[in-house]
């Protein structure tokens, strides 16, 4: 199935599949201090929706629309942006809505208000409105309301395939309402220090709470400290529609910092779940450093009828063999680097030591094949194409 997905890339534009557009709600709550609660109403309809295998683009894409129709993030929108934003971003339906603070209920000084919550859903394929539907409860209880809405969101775009109430509810516990503002504020920042500081903040307010640690995870990584990184990736939840991506780089990180028992079951997790090339890729070269050539060269060969154009694959493959004696194969292996890549040295030479037969040697300063790992995650584009197919896993 997988080469089939890579050979019919070249016709995916004629094709297109369901895809969701989640907008942050309009404030008329009539206080600035509330406008956070807008993005994330929609964060949560997004990530519910999202882990329950819904295509749902990305809230950069959203921002980008924005920028191009020259609209304000946050301002409440007329039905003529509404469905210019869609028609930009090819959407198949838009979720919006706006949410009001209603006061709060007299000899109940501990309360904040009331929040309602009214969501919308514009079907641009079928060209029409949608769905009217609601959430009313305590502003302190955003987090359960926002989860609540997106299992609603579900049932009205794919009802038959809704899980049931209590088990999606179950699985994503009430997060606190200030650790909630303190993630959502960390998004709209613009700085990276006040971002780091406001996912931290979110991620201790709230031991259960995933999303503030994927972030979290992702900063370290791109800082490369893979011991911090790691630390908080191993924090996303199974709910949260990030896991795989960050079970994806926990493995890396993981590499990096030696563990490659923890790491091959990462990358496992994930192959088992989507059989992305780069994913076999790393779990190849992290089988071939526990000296599993086997292992390695099947893993190597996955990700190779995915993606047969990529010089690293064959690449791995060949230093597999390799280390494994297998030296006509792995002579073949590095002619496919060449013929792809004629400028790759370390294959060039590599082949010369294939066809002379010489074994790798500890302590050899000449290249050694060391292996080529992959850190784009590119599960988005997969699923895109997967629905755009029609073909299931």
């Amino acid at each position: 199935m997988r080469r089939i997905l890579s050979l019919v890339l070249l016709f995916a534009g004629a094709l297109r599949a369901d895809t969701a557009l989640v907008l942050s709600f309009f404030n008329r709550a009539k206080s600035a201090n509330l406008d956070w609660v807008g993005e994330s109403i929609a964060q949560s309809v997004r990530d519910s929706l999202a882990s329950e295998g819904v295509l749902v683009l990305a809230r950069e894409d959203r921002l980008e629309a924005y920028r191009r129709l020259s609209l304000r993030p946050g301002a409440e929108l007329t039905h003529a942006s509404i469905l210019k934003i869609g028609e930009s971003l090819d959407a198949s339906q838009v979720i919006y809505g706006f949410y009001e603070l209603l006061p709060a209920e007299p000899g109940n000084p501990q309360s904040k208000g009331s929040l309602r919550i009214t969501a919308r859903i514009l079907d641009l394929k079928h060209t029409r409105q949608g769905a009217v539907y609601s959430e009313l409860g305590a502003l302190e209880d955003l987090g359960s309301l926002a989860v609540h809405l997106g299992w609603q969101t579900l049932e009205w775009l794919h009802p038959k395939a809704a899980p049931d109430e209590q088990v999606f509810m179950k699985a994503r516990p009430a997060v606190r309402l200030d650790a909630v503002e303190s993630y959502v504020r960390g998004l709209l920042s613009t700085s990276p220090e006040q971002r780091h500081r406001y996912f931290t903040q979110a991620a201790r307010l709230d031991a259960n709470y995933s999303q503030p640690c994927f972030e979290l995870g992702r900063v370290f990584w791109e800082k490369k400290d893979y011991k911090v990184a790691g630390g908080w990736l191993e924090r996303v939840a199974r709910s949260d529609p990030h896991y795989l991506e960050a079970q994806f780089f926990l493995g890396l990180c993981r590499f990096a910092n030696g563990d490659f028992k923890g790491a091959e079951q990462s990358f496992q997790l994930v192959a088992a779940a989507i059989p992305l090339n780069e994913v076999y890729n790393d779990l190849g070269v992290v089988q071939a450093q526990r000296q599993d050539y086997s292992a390695a060269a099947a893993s190597f060969r996955k990700a190779l009828e995915g993606d047969d154009a990529d010089p690293d694959y064959h690449f791995n493959l060949g230093a597999a063999l390799w280390r494994a004696g297998q030296y006509t194969a792995a002579s073949d292996s590095f002619r496919a680097v060449l013929a792809r890549n004629s400028a790759d040295n370390e294959a060039t030479i590599l082949l010369g030591r294939t066809l002379k037969k010489e074994a790798p040697r500890p302590g050899d300063t000449k290249p050694d094949g060391k292996p080529r790992l992959k850190t784009n995650y590119e599960e988005s584009a997969f699923r895109q194409l997967q629905a755009e197919l029609g073909i299931k896993k």
